[in-house]
């Protein structure tokens, strides 16, 4: 790494607290990579070589099964995966792509156990990582077993539509296939479920959503907050 860069991952979150010896020691030993969109970063089945990091960018979590494929989730920036692998050093349980041209953090997973076990503020940063994955994959097995299609759609709606500043405007941050994945459901029930929302105020053209009845959307989806990430 350029030591432009070194400087600027100091800084990372993951890093706060860290004994600057462990942070050397990990960045000196570490890549940083940029990735096209649609590029591969790790393989299911895979040994964890590394602890990546997103600084720029939008990166797809998926698994495949014989002829089927999911998508398990999408990060941004300042997150870490796969996390559990690394420190366990397991192999990788999923696959992960990039949805966007993005700039990724390669920490060796060596290095990252050896000041694990030495540094306890860099200990207490990947535990909360950990805990918050663990926190993201009950919400989502309670999501895709309690909610019909057409809810998880429009929780999912509502939830992104902070990013309206109040318009209830935005645009789908990724195509309608990965959405369809990640809310769990055939393209086909995605499109059924985008005609459902119609009465319910909701517009869809290509990438754009627009809410014209907030208060409608609201009584269909009934968003919780200990599914849909208003609980800590």
């Amino acid at each position: 790494m350029r030591h432009d860069e070194i400087e600027e991952m100091r800084t990372l979150p993951l890093f706060v607290g860290v004994a600057s010896t462990h942070v050397e020691s990990m960045l000196r030993a570490s890549l940083m990579e940029r990735f096209p969109a649609h590029v591969e970063l790790a393989r299911e089945g895979d040994p964890a070589d590394f602890l990546h990091v997103i600084i720029d960018g939008q990166i797809e979590m998926y698994s495949a099964y014989r002829d089927r494929e999911t998508t398990i989730s999408v990060i941004g920036p300042g997150h870490s995966f796969i996390v559990a692998a690394v420190i366990l050093d397991r192999v990788y349980l999923k696959s992960a792509r990039a949805l966007l041209p993005s700039r990724v953090l390669l920490i060796p997973a060596e290095a990252v156990r050896r000041s694990f076990g030495e540094d306890a503020a860099f200990s207490r940063a990947l535990a909360l990582e950990l805990a918050g994955a663990y926190r993201g994959v009950v919400r989502e097995l309670k999501n895709q077993k309690l909610r019909s299609s057409l809810e998880r759609l429009a929780n999912w709606i509502l939830t992104h539509a902070a990013e309206s500043r109040g318009t209830g405007r935005f645009e789908l941050p990724f195509d309608k296939q990965v959405l369809a994945s990640r809310l769990g459901m055939a393209p086909e029930v995605l499109s059924r479920s985008i005609a459902a929302l119609v009465p319910y105020g909701v517009k869809v053209s290509g990438r754009i959503i627009e809410i014209g009845d907030m208060g409608a959307l609201n009584g269909l989806a009934h968003p919780s907050p200990t599914i849909d990430g208003t609980v800590s």
